[in-house]
């Protein structure tokens, strides 16, 4: 139905267009805001946002339990006839999202980003997502006035991560997977002890300028989630894993490339340009190409240019 509108209203927009003479048309596009400046504001509206509203702490703190996120209720605090807030209702089960809240930085294009964290169970398991994995989990996303944009109440992954809004890579590897699950005889699936949370995330870690149909530009957004499983992904499956190709540790995937060949490492096959693909440089064949170092320089083979050697030489 949205589609055969955009296609009704773009079709009158071309007809319009090539109805006025070419000196008739002028557009104007609307630069970008500042994203340091935007920050600011977003930081202001964000820290507003938690100093007003609270949780449902007291319906989700029985231990054992496998809350989902449902059950999670943030609710503005009430005013008085001017509009004052008045004090927390019932403070012995509720709380105030700003005294429950983590607070963390992520720098992204080069501006200092601050965004927070509601944690609500860490995850039962060891295993945490690195921001280029595989993940599976179920969420709920709403605009600060509480409209819900999007939800996803039945697990429809995994998700790669790198297609992901940046606040997802950052907040996702702050938790841990489900500890285990069990299939039920309708063939749906029970994770136990997973991660569960909210995150408050500035425009500039979701959508910035660009968002998609139904979220205003700059819009702060906050998402619900459970997170059930996780795996690593390996883009061009050279036997590194994505994550691993981030030399940097800038989070940044895209501008790590030793052979300069324009193909960032986690989508070249040939990592530094040496004319044995990356998987054939495992001399021990362990599945790790990573811990080769056949000159013992401290490069290991994958990404030494002089290192040349093959797993496959004498095949």
């Amino acid at each position: 139905m949205n589609l055969k509108k955009n296609l009704i209203v773009l079709f009158l927009f071309v007809i319009t267009i090539t109805a006025c003479k070419p000196d008739e048309v002028e557009f104007s596009l609307v630069p970008d805001r500042d994203r340091t400046e935007q920050q600011a504001v977003d930081r202001d509206s964000l820290l507003g946002y938690l100093e007003t509203h609270y949780y449902n702490s007291g319906d989700l703190d029985l231990a054992g339990t496998d809350y989902s996120i449902s059950e999670i209720v943030i609710t503005e605090l009430p005013q008085d006839a001017e509009g004052n807030y008045l004090d927390l209702p019932d403070p012995d089960n509720n709380t105030l999202l700003i005294n429950a809240v983590d607070t963390y930085t992520a720098t992204f294009l080069e501006v200092e980003y601050e965004y927070y964290i509601l944690n609500l169970n860490q995850g039962g398991s060891e295993y945490s997502p690195n921001f280029t994995d595989l993940a599976e989990f179920v969420y709920s996303g709403n605009l600060l006035d509480e409209e819900v944009f999007d939800s996803s109440i039945n697990p429809s992954g995994p998700f790669d991560m790198i297609a992901l809004i940046e606040g997802w890579r950052h907040v996702l590897p702050k938790f841990n997977i489900a500890s285990s699950f069990e299939i039920n005889p309708d063939g749906t699936v029970q994770y136990n002890d997973y991660g569960l949370g909210v995150m408050f995330l500035p425009s500039g870690l979701a959508y910035f300028s660009s968002p998609p149909f139904g979220i205003p530009v700059y819009s702060n957004l906050i998402f619900k989630f459970e997170l059930y499983r996780a795996q690593e992904n390996d883009h061009d499956e050279d036997g590194v894993f994505t994550h691993l190709e981030d030399l940097n540790g800038n989070m940044d995937i895209n501008d790590d490339d030793t052979d300069e060949d324009g193909l960032p490492n986690f989508f070249d096959q040939d990592d530094d340009g040496d004319g044995v693909l990356t998987i054939n440089e495992d001399l021990d064949n362990d599945g790790d190409p990573t811990n080769d170092d056949s000159n013992n320089d401290g490069i290991p083979n994958y990404l030494d240019e002089d290192a040349t050697e093959s797993n496959q030489e004498d095949n």
